[in-house]
């Protein structure tokens, strides 16, 4: 199935989805996840109507979207993969946001770099480890606090939201508490932090956005469904 019927089927379920959990489909974003596929695709997202794109390394985004705001000038480029120290001045001068904020060095390293470039303020999430030990992300909600208030201290930093991973199972349980701890985390920052705008809750993926639209998510991050396999 040609990507463009990909977009259409995944918009679909979207709205059903929104509309099943009486929510308004324009409140769920669609990231198309280009990581791994090369620009031909991508191309065909982007002429189908995606303006979010999601890739996961720094080089390879570097490598493939070299004209991308010519390409189109409306589109969002989005790092949704782990950030190594070495590569945040590169991401940060790449990405129009950076969903996978994990830990306090990396809050503080890209503060630095971002404040030092005089660049307007980056747009951050936070990632909240959804209890698995091989996944990145803040271990719990003090741990997220702690990043949050880390972030304070530069100006040239925006958060304004909160990513996640539910566990790769079919048990739906396990799923439905990922996001629900998202959601919980929400609204403690929302409580703690009121200068910011928590809004935005990228979780779910190809697997299970429909289970995390009825969660709450404001963000779908979308590869294989869109896509296809990985190249």
């Amino acid at each position: 199935m040609a990507v463009s019927d990909n977009v259409q089927r995944i918009r679909d379920e979207v709205s059903e989805t929104c509309l099943r959990a009486g929510r308004d489909p324009g409140g769920v974003r669609l990231m198309a996840v280009s990581k791994f596929h090369e620009w031909p695709l991508i191309e065909e997202a982007a002429a189908a109507g995606i303006r979010l794109f999601g890739e996961s390394r720094v080089q390879e985004a570097a490598r493939k979207f070299t004209g991308f705001r010519e390409r189109c000038p409306d589109a969002e480029l989005h790092l949704i993969g782990s950030l190594q120290r070495n590569k945040v001045k590169a991401a940060a001068g790449l990405f129009d946001c950076i969903e996978s904020i994990d830990r306090i060095e990396l809050v503080r390293e890209l503060g630095r770099i971002t404040q030092d470039s005089g660049a307007g303020p980056l747009p951050v999430l936070f990632e909240l480890n959804a209890g698995e030990e091989s996944k990145s992300g803040f271990r719990d909600e003090d741990a997220l606090c702690a990043g949050v208030e880390a972030a304070m201290e530069f100006d040239s930093l925006l958060p304004y939201g909160l990513m996640t991973m539910a566990p790769f199972t079919g048990d739906e349980k396990p799923v439905r508490e990922a996001f629900r701890k998202l959601v919980r985390a929400q609204a403690r920052l929302r409580r703690m932090f009121p200068e910011y705008c928590w809004d935005c809750l990228s979780m779910g993926m190809s697997g299970d956005f429909k289970i995390a639209i009825e969660e709450g998510s404001t963000l779908v991050r979308i590869g294989t469904a869109i896509f296809g396999d990985r190249q």
